[in-house]
């Protein structure tokens, strides 16, 4: 482990700490101009999250209508009922996105993919970084909002499933997350620029419980408008 990733580990709590829990529960409001431009608004207000902390598996309640939800595991997508009934399932969902441009509008399915690989990828950050097959290396310095930022350039394995294989984390002084930077693969290479903060300590963790999301230009300075996404997390836990 490199000298800055054990500096995040240390700072979100510690990897012993991490390594106590399997799951994660949490409420979650997801909005943005991403979801009115793909004609999908409000389908992720207010979602239940279950989250396996070792594998990347994530259920989201209630979706696809009450008494369902959707469930991601192992590359698969589908959304299931509480009597274990599959009302719909995907099993190659990174396919559907082929040939899409900014404007395709989407599919349920297609919002619960996209929501699922990267609230697993979130939530489950800085400590992710430390599983098996991952990569990482400390890059160049970024300064903004009168902070340095120590950069964290991450490498990630074929068998999880992200927005890219190379990501970018920033951290602030105090070690915890300012920016998570990548490009997202199945949104044609669209940028993005994700502002993680008002952390909260659960259970001896410390997880941010708002993230805004906006796109970057080419010297990678955020783009303030439109706001792309936004994440507001509560009732969050551990088992």
């Amino acid at each position: 482990m490199n000298d800055l990733l054990a500096f995040t580990i240390d700072a979100h709590g510690g990897l012993n700490r991490w390594r106590e829990f399997s799951e994660l529960e949490a409420r979650v409001t997801i909005d943005g101009a991403i979801w009115k431009l793909k004609r999908q608004p409000g389908l992720l207000i207010d979602k239940q999250l279950n989250i396996d902390l070792r594998k990347e598996r994530i259920t989201i309640t209630p979706f696809g209508g009450e008494g369902t939800f959707s469930t991601f595991g192992e590359g698969a997508l589908a959304i299931e009922t509480p009597g274990g009934a599959t009302v719909e399932r995907w099993s190659d969902p990174v396919a559907s996105f082929a040939n899409q441009t900014h404007e395709t509008p989407w599919h349920r399915m297609h919002v619960a993919y996209f929501a699922s690989e990267a609230l697993w990828t979130y939530l489950t950050s800085p400590f992710l970084y430390t599983y098996p097959g991952f990569k990482s290396k400390e890059v160049e310095p970024w300064e903004e909002n009168g902070e340095i930022w120590r950069r964290l350039e991450v490498t990630f394995p074929d068998y999880i499933r992200s927005h890219h294989k190379v990501q970018t984390t920033h951290f602030g002084p105090d070690g915890l997350m300012r920016r998570h930077d990548y490009v997202v693969d199945i949104l044609g290479g669209a940028t993005g620029a994700n502002y993680p903060s008002d952390y909260r300590n659960v259970q001896g963790l410390m997880v941010p419980t708002r993230r805004r999301i906006y796109a970057y230009d080419a010297n990678m300075h955020k783009v303030p408008e439109p706001l792309l996404v936004s994440l507001d997390f509560d009732r969050l836990g551990f088992r």
